[in-house]
């Protein structure tokens, strides 16, 4: 997958909206003209018609946005570098809000290194779907797994893909409704925490040395990514690179409450 094809599905996606908006607007029209012949009626069908007008132009813009990324990238001599979803420091986030909503990692060059995705219940965690995501590679394999546990106090365990528990986010609020995340090894030892920002996206992962080691920010993506990332405002992931491949596995579990929880 690179991303082009994430703009076609979104494009997909909005043009999927606005021909579902035409069908409260077909029903209304018929039952008026059959049966209560009033037009006033007419009236109710407005909402719809901006709805399905609107995600019409989104439609055409992501369609627009997917053709010039593609062209960007054919115009390009592609070279395979390697990087992975453990390798690369630097990765552009993008949440796919379908039927199966998707947390996308790409590579500033335009390629999928990895995902997040709810996890169903027919491999080794025999839990409800809804509470399990799995983390996934480019090649759509399985490379770990994400258990959410509780609704006041929110814990997400993390599982390699050998299902070895490698530690968990602990989300907790005081009285004041001021919430605190904190991430703990598979022993229970405090190694970090999440410091983020009210106003904006802006979310600081600490050690316990309260040394930054990861950072998700939004408005900050570099200028020579824009030729494939149009929007400005996608957000960015960035690593430290002596993270291990479980410690950064771990801290990426504070996404789960950032995309899938919180939204």
């Amino acid at each position: 997958m690179k991303i082009t094809d994430y703009y076609r599905d979104a494009a997909n996606l909005n043009l999927n909206g606005s021909m579902a908006a035409l069908i409260p607007i077909v029903l209304i029209v018929a039952g008026n003209l059959f049966f209560l012949q009033n037009q006033e009626i007419i009236v109710f069908t407005i909402p719809f018609f901006l709805y399905s007008f609107l995600c019409f132009q989104l439609y055409l813009l992501r369609k627009r946005q997917s053709i010039s990324i593609n062209r960007k990238m054919v115009s390009r001599e592609y070279v395979k570098n390697g990087h992975t979803l453990f390798s690369s420091r630097h990765f552009l986030v993008l949440f796919l809000n379908c039927q199966s909503p998707k947390l996308l990692f790409f590579l500033p060059d335009g390629q999928l290194a990895g995902s997040i995705t709810k996890y169903k219940a027919n491999g080794p965690f025999k839990l409800n779907r809804y509470r399990m995501f799995h983390l996934q590679n480019e090649q759509d394999e399985t490379i770990g797994y994400f258990k959410v546990q509780g609704k006041k106090q929110i814990r997400i365990q993390v599982f390699d893909k050998a299902q070895t528990y490698l530690g968990c986010m602990v989300k907790t609020k005081d009285k004041w409704r001021e919430s605190k995340e904190e991430f703990l090894d598979e022993s229970g030892k405090y190694i970090g925490a999440v410091h983020g920002s009210r106003v904006f996206m802006d979310e600081k992962i600490i050690n316990q040395s309260n040394r930054q080691v990861s950072r998700l920010r939004r408005g900050w993506m570099p200028v020579e990514w824009s030729h494939l990332f149009p929007e400005p405002n996608t957000p960015v992931l960035s690593f430290e690179g002596k993270l291990s491949d479980q410690e950064r596995m771990l801290r990426m579990s504070f996404l789960i409450n950032e995309y899938f929880i919180e939204r």
